[in-house]
């Protein structure tokens, strides 16, 4: 056992030494050096068509800025060009469904498609302003095409009951809403400020109604109707919105007209309505000329015609703008460079004619005024007169105008000429109004309807007729002289009178009422008013 042990010992000794023992580094032989393959590459297509070795390296461009894309621009929809589809985004009361009432009426704007092509011309000029204006004080765009209703966008246009303009405002209404009416000027036909007043009345109406569709209606037959009707409605325990309202007859079809006509705009091809496109872009522009102005030399300086001068700015009745104002006048957008240039080269005493009167023995202001067609304000204004007396052999300076009548085609006795000179059906006659002529007893007289006359005439049934005013009558066979059964009287409205019961008490039609004292539908009767009734004595009840 300890031989073993002694033998163990010995190894490990042995094997610590050869760990102390140094490494001897063996040096590799020399190799004989291996052969060089030569490999021969085949040519690319590259080398065959150019004959040299491709150049491999990476091209590289200068560095340029990238331009900026503003994403706020490419969100943006594009601008719209056509009027009609402005209007179109902005509509906020048509319903999506027609009511059965606006689809008959759509019938028939449907089957006439050159009366819609004649009223889109007519719009042209005005369409963009109505817009702007609306667009301004956030109202609903089918207000844009109510004139569509009112007037067919005729500016001259005059209804039985005195209702003008493109608005057809009558006169008490008109003057409620600022338009001033003389007879130099009619702020009912006046672009510009009738819509103004429009768009004010319908903004006060909406608010006294909280609804476009009643507001409507109230603009068509009064504020006082709709409340009535609103508030039997509610009595009776119904619906109050427009279509369950009992309201007179034009008015339950005027709603129902706009509601048609803005479905038609809206869809003109499901209907093979060719609507002309108008731009959206400014037609015209309104130029402070600062003093009155003869309108034909207004329209020469604008480089158009009078007639165009005249369907922009029809609120002037006469030759010349008005002697104290306004001097506003409306002129293409594309002319107001060139009319301002020739405005501010004319000095104002040449911006209308005058003429020197002599005085003659008997002569009156108001002749003389008559003979220039001017007032004797203006004649009183420009020669500084305090009082009407003037005397014999004295001169007067007086406005006249430049042209001959015939140069201002749209003035109210052009009108009138053009009017009583149109061709119809009939014998034309003359009549000369006499003391005491009333339009029904000339109609009577002649046969002929009240409302025809008046139209015949420029005018309507409460017009006031003159001494010595040519009316035009056209006549079917021999007139006869008044039927002695039918009387003339006047009639007191009473508190609690309608229509309805003054026609009832005297045997006569709601419709002949209207017509013999010019009432329209919006028209508010008054306790103490007088009523001029034409009645069959024979059919009364009682003596009169």
């Amino acid at each position: 056992m300890l031989k073993l042990k002694s033998l163990t010992l010995l190894f490990v000794l042995s094997l610590l030494m050869g760990c102390n023992t140094p490494f001897t580094t063996v040096k590799d032989e020399p190799k004989d050096p291996e052969p060089v393959v030569q490999v021969t590459k085949e040519e690319s297509a590259w080398q065959q068509a150019y004959g040299e070795s491709q150049d491999h390296k990476q091209n590289t461009l200068p560095d340029v800025a990238s331009p900026e894309i503003d994403l706020e621009k490419l969100t943006q929809p594009a601008p719209i060009t056509d009027l009609w589809q402005r209007i179109r985004n902005g509509y906020g009361i048509l319903p999506p469904t027609l009511h059965r009432d606006s689809q008959q009426q759509l019938t028939w704007f449907v089957k006439h498609p050159e009366y819609m092509s004649r009223v889109v011309e007519r719009a042209r000029p005005y369409l963009y302003h109505i817009v702007e204006q609306l667009e301004q004080r956030n109202m609903p765009l089918e207000i844009a095409l109510l004139p569509v209703v009112e007037s067919g966008f005729q500016p001259f246009a005059y209804s039985h009951g005195r209702a003008a303009g493109l608005w057809q405002f009558i006169p008490g209404t008109g003057k409620m809403y600022g338009l001033k009416q003389n007879w130099w000027y009619d702020g009912r036909r006046d672009v510009i400020q009738s819509t103004r007043a429009a768009l004010d009345y319908l903004e006060k109406l909406h608010r006294d109604f909280g609804d476009w569709q009643l507001a409507l209606a109230a603009y068509n037959c009064g504020e006082g109707t709709v409340g009535r009707a609103i508030k039997k409605n509610k009595k009776a325990g119904k619906k109050t919105d427009f279509w369950s309202l009992d309201l007179p007859k034009e008015t339950s079809a005027y709603v129902p007209k706009l509601m048609a006509v803005a479905h038609l705009i809206q869809n003109p091809e499901k209907y093979e309505l060719a609507l002309s496109p108008i731009d959206n872009v400014p037609f015209l522009t309104v130029i402070d000329v600062g003093t009155q102005m003869d309108l034909a030399l207004a329209a020469k300086l604008a480089e158009i015609s009078t007639e165009e001068m005249y369907q922009l700015n029809p609120g002037f009745n006469q030759w010349a703008t008005t002697p104290d104002g306004p001097h506003h006048l409306v002129i293409p957008v594309e002319k107001a460079d060139v009319f301002q240039q020739g405005l501010a080269s004319l000095p104002t005493d040449k911006r209308v004619q005058w003429t020197r009167h002599k005085i003659k023995t008997g002569e009156s202001l108001g002749v003389i005024a008559q003979h220039y067609k001017t007032t004797t304000a203006v004649l009183k204004e420009a020669n500084g007169l305090g009082s009407n007396t003037i005397r014999a052999g004295r001169h007067l300076l007086i406005p006249i105008a430049s042209g001959k009548p015939s140069d201002y085609p749209l003035t109210v006795s052009q009108r009138l000429v053009t009017r009583q000179n149109t061709p119809r059906r009939g014998d034309k006659k003359i009549h000369t109004v006499r003391a005491g002529d009333t339009w029904w007893d000339i109609a009577n007289h002649y046969k002929v309807g009240v409302r025809q006359l008046t139209k015949w005439n420029n005018k309507a049934p409460a017009d006031t007729l003159h001494l010595g005013q040519k009316l035009v009558v056209f006549t079917k066979g021999k007139s006869t002289s008044s039927n002695k059964r039918v009387r003339t009287i006047n009639y007191k409205i009473r508190s609690g009178d309608s229509l309805w019961k003054i026609s009832k008490k005297f045997n006569v039609s709601v419709a002949q009422v209207r017509e013999w004292n010019g009432l329209s539908d919006r028209t508010l009767l008054k306790p103490g008013q007088n009523l001029t009734l034409h009645i069959d004595v024979t059919r009364q009840h009682s003596s009169i």
